[in-house]
């Protein structure tokens, strides 16, 4: 059997495929601050034996969801060197091109909290240089590594 679920803001969705091909869907209720109990629910629910799982997919707009929000645990963003500025700028376009009074929304990581670190992949997704963490420390305008 093949079980995905999705953790989301209120309900926790589930949809399987059991070994004849057939299909099916549960619902269930997301359990903060146990997400996982609202898995172990919605699997319940379905009538779905957990031994009988043999691919299990998983996904949460959870962590989405307290960043837009603003809510939960401060956090920061480890980026590339030369990229920290990057979620910031966006693509660049505005929702509404010929507004001027446009405002971009206040962003979601605040930039002293965004650190850099030097490296590069090939493209292969082999390493060519050894990661080395900068801090941009905003006051000064002057990176550091260390």
């Amino acid at each position: 059997m093949k079980v995905a679920t999705d953790i989301g803001g209120t309900f926790t969705d589930l949809v399987y495929v059991n070994d004849r091909g057939d299909l099916g869907i549960a619902k269930s209720h997301t359990t903060p601050p146990n997400f996982e109990q609202g898995v172990m629910d919605v699997i319940q629910q379905a009538g779905i034996e957990p031994d009988a799982i043999k691919t299990f997919i998983h996904g949460t707009t959870v962590i989405i969801n307290a960043l837009t929000e603003r809510k939960g645990a401060k956090t920061g963003l480890i980026t590339t060197k030369g990229f920290r500025d990057v979620l910031e700028i966006a693509r660049g376009n505005r929702p509404d091109l010929y507004n001027v009074r446009y405002q971009k929304p206040k962003p979601l990581q605040s930039s002293l909290k965004i650190f850099c670190i030097r490296q590069r992949l090939q493209v292969q997704a082999f390493l060519h240089s050894m990661p080395s963490l900068f801090i941009y420390d905003k006051s000064s305008q002057i990176p550091y590594q260390i």
